[in-house]
């Protein structure tokens, strides 16, 4: 990356459960975290305020995570249990998302491209999201890593 201007926002605190059904020791199981993100964003050139992302602007991907994350239930889509999951949904017994993996390098790739086609839409490839961290907690995290290709600095 050879952007010479960066910075970094965090959205904090969103309790979810997920479970890892092919994993063979404990986190095949339905577990929770609090998930967190940093976005790390570059910019060839700062904007008429002077920054490299306006934070007030973000409140989409905000919006975004919180419908994605608080206070719902993610697994795979090929969980064998799906239809179960489904049906305790639609009872009103969770709030189901089903996504291709639950897994936080999964979660950290999806939130980059959620916070890149916003970037994008809005400022026609002045800046961009670099890179996502995605944490369950203090101890485990997990990121992903690229300059979108459309991204004028790269």
């Amino acid at each position: 990356m050879r952007s010479p201007y960066t910075c970094s926002k965090a959205f904090t605190d969103f309790p979810c459960c997920h479970r890892q059904w092919r994993h063979k020791g404990h986190c095949r199981f339905v577990h929770g975290y609090s998930r967190s993100f940093t976005f790390w964003f570059a910019a060839t050139h700062l904007d008429e305020h002077g920054f490299v992302v306006d934070f007030s602007s973000l409140d989409p991907l905000r919006r975004q995570l919180a419908e994605q994350f608080d206070h719902t239930f993610l697994v795979n889509h090929d969980d064998p249990l799906l239809a179960e999951w489904q049906r305790l949904h639609h009872l009103g017994a969770l709030d189901l998302r089903v996504l291709e993996n639950v897994g936080m390098e999964a979660t950290a790739k999806l939130v980059w491209g959620w916070a890149n086609a916003l970037l994008r839409r809005r400022n026609q490839g002045r800046c961009c999201c670099w890179k996502v961290e995605a944490r369950e907690n203090d101890s485990n995290r997990a990121c992903y890593e690229q300059c979108p290709d459309w991204y004028d600095g790269v």
